[in-house]
């Protein structure tokens, strides 16, 4: 049993210290055009999206995927 809980504290701790690290790995945004601030500024290129919000979920999913896992093995 203290094995088990030992196990699972350090998996979940491990998924916590990735999910928090992945947050910050988002690329840097494109030059300019040739043409920028000649005729008024353009609008930047590329998208705004989120980056990691969707993965954190997909952690926090397996997560407690694996919670309910090992619980129902232990039954």
């Amino acid at each position: 049993m203290k094995q088990r809980m030992k196990i699972l504290t350090l998996i979940i701790s491990l998924g916590l210290l990735i999910g928090l690290s992945v947050s910050g790995l988002a690329q840097n945004p494109p030059p300019p055009p040739g043409q920028h601030n000649l005729n008024g500024d353009q609008p930047p290129q590329g998208g705004n999206a989120p980056v990691g919000g969707g993965l954190v979920l997909l952690i926090g999913m397996g997560i407690g995927y694996a919670v309910k896992r090992i619980s129902d093995n232990r039954k």
